[in-house]
């Protein structure tokens, strides 16, 4: 089903980034247990679902006025166009010390290594505007093709461990400018780390790994983390949170929105929650995604 009906114009040509919001899906009842690409696309397609109503709504109380060329609850800025547009952030209801807000970036296959440090810093900020915040407690990063073996016999290859390095310099800068106090990995094993972890001037405070198979973690992981004083933690996150397929079948649902697009690529998503510490209560938790139009062939 058509997600904006009554939206006839066609779109603007689409400009070199989009970049795609859930807001916060613990509004509403949109939080779910899915895994986080299911919740992820879900929560897209709700948010706009929404905010096409909306517009739909005020059009026809204004009397049916020409719709414009590009949808009001779409916004372009610069080069950038906002899925949903943006809106005025409401940010958090208590003070900020009593949060623990958490950041999960995921790094996308195929993306220049180079691309992935500036990938940081726009995700980051997207969530810092969001919360209304000035930093986060802790930044998690997944990087792509990278899954948690328990066995942990698999050695990393030069180039991989020099492309964590570089991206992770990104994540201790960040921190030195106070806008992260702890940073984490995701799926990495004893032998990943003891590779990575002579490149870094700060160390990483959190391991975060899937484990599938009865939630044993490897004895010399443990070992590992626990001289190295990191901490372990578990999760259920997909890491192909946001394949292209599955945006642009999204997409497709509106094609009176989005038929000009054509294909897109998403390049990275952060995922966000801010937990009330003494309550153990998520009020906040959200993703943002973006995306560039694929080359022509």
């Amino acid at each position: 089903m058509p997600m904006s009906p009554g939206t006839t114009a066609a779109m603007a040509p689409i400009s070199s980034t989009i970049v795609f919001s859930t807001g916060n899906i613990m509004k509403g009842g949109r939080s779910t247990l899915e895994k986080s690409n299911r919740e992820l696309i879900n929560s897209l397609r709700q948010n706009i679902k929404d905010a096409s109503a909306a517009e739909l709504e005020s059009t026809q109380e204004a009397n049916g006025s020409t719709p414009s060329e590009l949808p009001s609850w779409i916004e372009r800025k610069s080069d950038s166009i906002y899925i949903p547009g943006r809106t005025e952030p409401t940010g958090l209801n208590e003070e900020r010390a009593e949060y623990d807000i958490t950041v999960k970036l995921f790094y996308l296959p195929g993306i220049p290594i180079h691309e992935r440090c500036t990938h940081t810093r726009q995700a980051l900020d997207h969530v810092l505007q969001e919360l209304c915040v000035s930093s986060v407690d802790l930044l998690i990063a997944s990087f792509p093709d990278v899954s948690f073996d328990a066995e942990d016999h698999s050695e990393p290859s030069e180039q991989a461990v020099a492309e964590w390095t570089q991206a992770y310099r990104t994540l201790e800068e960040l921190h030195l400018e106070s806008k992260i106090k702890k940073i984490g990995l995701a799926e990495f094993g004893a032998t990943r780390l003891s590779k990575l972890l002579p490149h870094t001037n700060i160390k990483p405070s959190v391991d975060q790994i899937n484990v599938r198979d009865c939630c044993v973690v490897p004895k010399p992981l443990i070992q590992y983390a626990r001289a190295e004083k990191i901490e372990l933690l578990t999760h259920n996150d997909c890491t192909d949170i946001l394949p292209s397929a599955a945006l642009n079948s999204l997409l497709q649902e509106d094609s009176a929105t989005f038929g000009s697009f054509g294909r897109i690529d998403a390049q990275w998503v952060v995922k966000y929650t801010a937990v009330i510490q003494d309550r153990g209560v998520v009020e906040n938790k959200g993703y943002f995604a973006m995306a560039k139009p694929s080359p022509p062939p």
